[in-house]
């Protein structure tokens, strides 16, 4: 997965509006307490930050198959 793909699924779950806020200010405890875009200064995957923002909020992601 790029960047880039990661930007559009948030996008798409969380809206235009939150979406940019939510990758810079909120941490996630599967993400070591990181934010997304923490995650990504850090060398974590693409795919492996999506999955940790899918098992934060189920309810809040789209579902890719």
């Amino acid at each position: 997965m790029r960047i880039s793909d990661l930007r559009e699924r948030l996008t798409l779950s969380f809206g235009e509006q939150w979406a940019p806020s939510f990758c810079k200010d909120i941490a996630i405890t599967e993400l070591g307490s990181k934010s997304v875009d923490e995650a990504l200064q850090s060398g974590l995957e693409p795919h492996e930050i999506w999955r940790a923002v899918c098992a934060a909020y189920p309810n809040e992601t789209v579902k890719y198959k």
